[in-house]
């Protein structure tokens, strides 16, 4: 019995070393961010929270109901597919996410990065990077250093060519640990085939408390408007705060900014409550946040209301995106020979899926993002097949001279 256990016990690693992860999901590597600096780190930033708001109102152009997605995840899956851009699918990229000059945005996206991952009691937060390539297929070293170093990026070999869906499922399986279960089936069937060569993902978590909790007690069910004159029930939690608890707060007339802080406070959720949606979507910008922000004061509340919800998003994005400025990323014209050295690889599909659950206690949140690349067209195969009329000469070799020519219309007369 004993012996059975102990090797139950060594072939647990055994297995896990064999298993084609390029890292454990829930213990991303670090980056490395020397050379970033404040006004760097701000500048990242700054892009991310751009391309937040174009990519918001894209989404709410289509979308009637629920919207929930991750900017970071997106922003991260695609700064990795930038660093093998060039020309002009490389400009468009630019533009639509804001990216800066190298220089800037690889030293300060590490360190951005390895402060989401940086350890924390009161809270889970963690993001990870990965790139899943095609066995045997050529990669540039350089891009794929650059990747791991400033990205945590680290790659595993797959095969897209013979074991397409086990390679999705791989793929979709660190995703569901990488975000603790909640984001599952990233990549549906038929995403990926024999013409996959690279996928790029990101995955990013978050479980926190809030740092003053709502009292279940008092969460009854109540009228939620989602027109004038139109409600439907929720489940509405009550806070009721002591006259010492303060809390970042605004009302402009127009709409009321809410700020609640998580335990531990690197973290919180601002809420912003308009009394006309649709015209608070149309103005706001970063800078208006920003301004609003501004406006934000510590303020004594009698009582937050807020419903309970769970919402889970998946969005493919291609058309967004390429709405949005980056068409030739998704087109045989795409220029990746930063990856390859070669312009055989576009876009093929990016896939972001999001998942949120606030009730009493906090929040868990949590999103992924796979960029699916695959060859600029299938790989021709030289084959001669003379199965219609044709024309023949027999010549001399040397001479070039033309000793007998003829067609062939019907081979058997």
């Amino acid at each position: 019995m004993i012996g059975v256990v102990l090797l139950i016990i060594t072939m647990v690693p055994l297995a896990a070393m064999f298993f084609p992860y390029p890292y454990s999901p829930t213990r991303p590597p670090q980056a490395n961010e020397a050379g970033s600096t404040p006004q760097g780190i701000l500048e990242v930033v700054r892009a991310n929270n751009q391309f937040a708001f174009k990519l918001y109102s894209e989404l709410v152009k289509t979308e009637t109901g629920n919207v929930i997605c991750s900017p970071y995840s997106i922003f991260s899956a695609l700064a990795m597919t930038y660093e093998g851009a060039r020309g002009k699918t490389a400009e468009e990229m630019e533009n639509v996410f804001n990216f800066p000059e190298s220089s800037v945005l690889r030293p300060n996206f590490a360190a951005l990065y390895n402060r989401i991952n940086r350890a924390a009691e009161e809270y889970e937060l963690r993001t990870g990077n990965a790139l899943w390539i095609q066995k045997d297929y050529s990669f540039l070293e350089e891009y794929l250093d650059t990747v791991e170093k400033y990205y945590g990026g680290k790659a595993a070999t797959l095969d897209f060519i013979h074991e397409s869906e086990k390679s999705r499922e791989t793929i979709n399986v660190f995703i569901e640990e990488q975000t603790n279960h909640k984001i599952k089936d990233l990549i549906p069937p038929g995403v990926l085939d024999e013409l996959t060569r690279l996928v790029l993902t990101n995955a990013i978590y978050f479980k926190g408390d809030w740092k003053i909790a709502f009292n279940e007690s008092l969460t009854v069910e109540e009228d939620f408007w989602v027109a004038p004159n139109v409600s439907v029930k929720v489940q509405m939690m009550h806070m009721r705060p002591n006259e010492t608890v303060r809390f970042n707060y605004v009302d402009t007339g127009n709409l009321q900014i809410l700020e609640l802080p998580y335990k531990g406070e690197n973290v919180s959720m601002l809420i912003i409550l308009p009394e006309n949606i649709k015209s608070a979507e149309a103005s706001l910008t970063p800078e208006k946040l920003e301004e609003y922000k501004a406006q934000m004061r510590e303020e004594r509340l009698d009582e937050i209301c807020l419903p309970k919800f769970e919402v889970e998003t998946k969005y493919f994005m291609r058309e967004t995106l390429s709405s949005l400025g980056m068409p030739t990323a998704f087109t045989g014209e795409a220029d990746f020979s930063g990856i390859t050295g070669g312009r055989d690889l576009f876009i093929s599909q990016v896939v972001h899926q999001a998942y949120v659950k606030v009730d009493e206690k906090g929040t868990e949140v949590a999103a992924a993002t796979a960029v699916v690349m695959r060859l600029t067209a299938i790989p021709e195969t030289k084959v001669f097949r003379a199965d219609r009329p044709f024309i023949f000469i027999i010549q001399d070799k040397e001479t070039g001279a033309i000793l007998f020519i003829g067609r062939i219309c019907n081979p058997i007369g």
